[in-house]
């Protein structure tokens, strides 16, 4: 079955241009990631995880993720937690920073989030996990959904059990991510499984996991039925993975075009956590964009032990000096958006 990535699609009144979703990834998602994403063909774009307690609480650096912009728009903001009032309230707040979707994490398998009963874990607790869809989804008037994995351990089905009472419980859309929380990130993503979840419910399933080119998109959407492919580590440092999964034909990008893009990438994180955070916070970048046979490895070395995002600047110019010329006509055709939402602090905390 031929499958055009290009088809709008939605999550009740939310119309998303195209079938390809950005993840949610901790440490990575930030702002500028998104909008890059955006950019690039991603019909939508995810937040990182934002702790509801910390939400709750007014964390400060918590409340830095409620910081949107309007080119990002659609996005799904994701929240964790395992109290139904406390994830209510966050919901609030997510809907009033201008999320366009409350995603709810329930795959998430990093130990310090599920031994606190939240992620992966209230797939082991269901009428929890449906209490809290159905107080979240009750809270807020934009769409809920509910990012999963198929359970916690090897060859668990628990999402094709929870998957439907989610549902039931006001969830507008699942996101499977067919690996088992003790899997982590290794072996392969299951998408047989995915293929039951999509005949189970009468929502959108979003098919996460393993999704790394324009052919395995495609293979993926039409064995399963999905209605899109959620996008994750391909897309690291690699912003046309996205395009190639859109366009017909194509094409590695020059020296010149991937400078540019993470010169672009780290004018606008700089502005987003300020020049000090930033420095810290882009250095696994340089590998993901550099890496791939773009540059030689050592060259990436060289520019993590540089002082300030200055030096790096000077050196990724000196080492393509036509970057510049791309990297003006990127910040003309991609002006930097005014936040939509409170002057809220800004952070670049990983909440797991």
């Amino acid at each position: 079955m031929h499958v055009d990535l290009r088809t709008p699609w939605s999550i009740g009144p939310v119309e998303i241009p195209t079938r390809l979703v950005l993840a949610p990834m901790a440490g990575v998602s930030v702002q500028a990631f998104r909008r890059q994403g955006r950019r690039f063909g991603a019909g939508l774009v995810c937040s990182e995880m934002v702790s509801c307690a910390g939400l709750s609480h007014g964390n400060e650096r918590t409340l830095g993720y409620l910081r949107i912009s309007a080119e990002e728009s659609p996005l799904a903001v994701q929240i964790f937690g395992s109290d139904p009032v406390v994830m209510t309230e966050a919901a609030r707040m997510v809907e009033d920073a201008g999320a366009d979707v409350v995603d709810i994490n329930f795959g998430c398998p990093v130990r310090k989030v599920t031994k606190t009963g939240a992620g992966a874990t209230l797939l082991e607790d269901p009428d929890r996990a449906c209490r809290i869809v159905e107080a979240v989804a009750g809270a807020v008037s934009v769409p809920v959904t509910v990012k999963m994995r198929r359970g916690l351990e090897d060859g668990s089905r628990a999402c094709l059990a929870v998957g439907p009472r989610l549902v039931e419980s006001g969830a507008g859309a699942l996101t499977l991510h067919p690996r088992s929380a003790k899997q982590m990130y290794t072996g392969e993503a299951d998408h047989a499984l995915t293929a039951e979840l999509v005949d189970r419910v009468a929502v959108p399933v979003i098919a996460s996991g393993d999704v790394t080119s324009r052919v395995r998109a495609r293979a993926i959407l039409a064995t399963t039925g999905a209605a899109a492919v959620m996008v994750g580590r391909a897309a690291q440092g690699n912003p046309w993975a996205l395009r190639e999964m859109i366009d017909a034909e194509p094409a590695e990008p020059s020296c010149e075009e991937v400078v540019a893009e993470l010169l672009l990438f780290m004018r606008e994180t700089a502005r987003e956590l300020g020049e000090q955070r930033a420095h810290g916070f882009l250095k696994k970048f340089y590998g993901w964009y550099l890496g791939r046979g773009r540059f030689p490895r050592p060259f990436k070395q060289e520019l993590v032990q540089l002082d300030t995002l200055a030096d790096v600047e000077r050196r990724l110019l000196a080492a393509a000096p036509g970057a510049a010329d791309v990297l003006a006509r990127l910040e003309v055709e991609q002006p930097l958006g005014d936040e939509i939402l409170l002057d809220l602090p800004i952070s670049i905390y990983g909440g797991g």
